[in-house]
């Protein structure tokens, strides 16, 4: 999850000049048509870049204003609210095109709430949000989850997991990392300690030291390949060119875990796991997981394992898939934190052209996969996507 903050808004500041509207054509006739289309419209879109004034009311408004269109002949374009109020124009009450615009607005409140939440000791109760964002408790509620992808609940639960996790590196006891974090009763924290975690918190507090970590590096057709599984199931399956790289990345993640290679009983999960990169179309892991990522991430994780094999999905398509058709650079994101190749399929994710994109283990693996699998576009042509397995809780 990303905090908002001012630099991430996007309108344009009212005061600031911004380029011709639609784009910087030399011809005025051609700029003042796509003006009045987008007027015509009521195109938000337009909002920052022009604004038009009313010669009878002696206002100037945003091109997404509501009130009733003007005629033709009383109107004029101005490219910034500057050059309207220099001819003599004030700004109407009702659109406030001197102001930010709506998304601005709504991305400011959420980003105060989302600093509301992080400095709270205890989660804020969720109309106390709502009040201080100005918006009654439904709309603040959908508004929140629209910006940020996920509900205020689940914001801040992962604040106070990523609290808790770098607390439990500091802090004197476990007890006081877990009220440090705002868990008001240790019981409900070491109810979902292991989901969390992946391991018991004294553990992940000592760097994973306790935790037994059984792990194989192997070689497949795609090249070296780590698989490795704590006690609540497979927690990484990594592919790369060099052994010993993909090794210490996974010290690097728990430096103090005891790390167990080489056993014999551990070869049956490794040979699953090497069975479906080796054949994706066919196999299917029925292995429990073991992944650590924020409620968003969980949610687009979810969407991936749902796509068949010999199909793929744009990143646009998972976007709508988990209800956040505007979060496709998030989704994009939470692809790349996958820390379980082909397991959960982010290689089935494609560009909205068909063409692939960056993958975390390289594109040439990608391609391989996707050739074995005999990959078409369009994982929801005729079918939902709906989850294979369900992945644990979200951590």
């Amino acid at each position: 999850m990303r905090l908002l903050d001012s630099d991430t808004l996007s309108d344009a500041s009212p005061g600031a000049r911004p380029d011709a509207w639609p784009g910087t054509s030399p011809d005025p006739a051609a700029v003042d048509a796509a003006r009045w289309a987008a007027l015509a419209r009521r195109d938000a879109r337009a909002d920052g870049r022009f604004v038009y004034s009313v010669r009878t009311t002696g206002v100037y408004c945003r091109p997404s204003c509501p009130a009733r269109a003007a005629k033709p002949e009383h109107v004029a374009f101005h490219p910034t609210c500057a050059d309207a109020e220099a001819a003599g124009f004030r700004p109407c009450r009702r659109c406030r095109p001197n102001e930010p615009g709506l998304a601005a607005r709504q991305a400011e409140a959420v980003a105060r709430a989302c600093r509301l939440i992080e400095a709270a000791e205890t989660p804020p109760a969720l109309d106390a949000l709502a009040r201080a964002a100005g918006m009654s408790l439904y709309h603040f509620h959908r508004v929140f989850r629209r910006i940020t992808g996920v509900t205020p609940r689940a914001y801040a639960g992962a604040r106070r997991a990523a609290r808790l996790a770098a607390g439990l590196q500091e802090a004197g006891t476990v007890t006081e990392a877990i009220f440090e974090a705002g868990f008001n009763a240790s019981s409900r924290f070491y109810a979902s300690a292991s989901a969390r975690l992946g391991m018991t918190p004294t553990a992940y507090r000592r760097g994973g030291a306790g935790a037994r970590i059984r792990f194989a590096l192997g070689q497949c057709s795609l090249g070296a390949i780590l698989v490795a599984a704590t006690e609540a199931g497979v927690c990484a399956i990594l592919l790369g060119d060099d052994p010993e790289a993909l090794l210490r990345d996974l010290q690097d993640r728990f430096p103090r875990a005891e790390l167990s290679g080489g056993e014999p009983d551990f070869d049956a999960t490794v040979a699953r796991v090497v069975g479906l990169v080796e054949a994706p179309h066919r196999a299917r892991l029925d292995l429990p997981l073991d992944i650590n990522g924020t409620a968003f991430q969980q949610r687009v994780w979810q969407a991936l394992r749902a796509i068949p094999p010999g199909r793929t999905a744009t990143y646009t398509e998972i976007a709508r898939a988990i209800g956040e058709p505007k979060a496709v650079r998030a989704v994009a994101q939470a692809c790349g934190a996958n820390p379980l190749a082909v397991a959960i399929p982010c290689h089935r994710v494609v560009r909205h052209d068909g063409a692939l994109s960056g993958y975390r283990w390289g594109v040439a693996r990608k391609r391989a996969l996707l050739a074995r699998e005999g990959a078409r576009q369009g994982a929801q042509e005729g079918a939902q996507l709906e989850p294979e397995l369900p992945l644990e809780a979200s951590r």
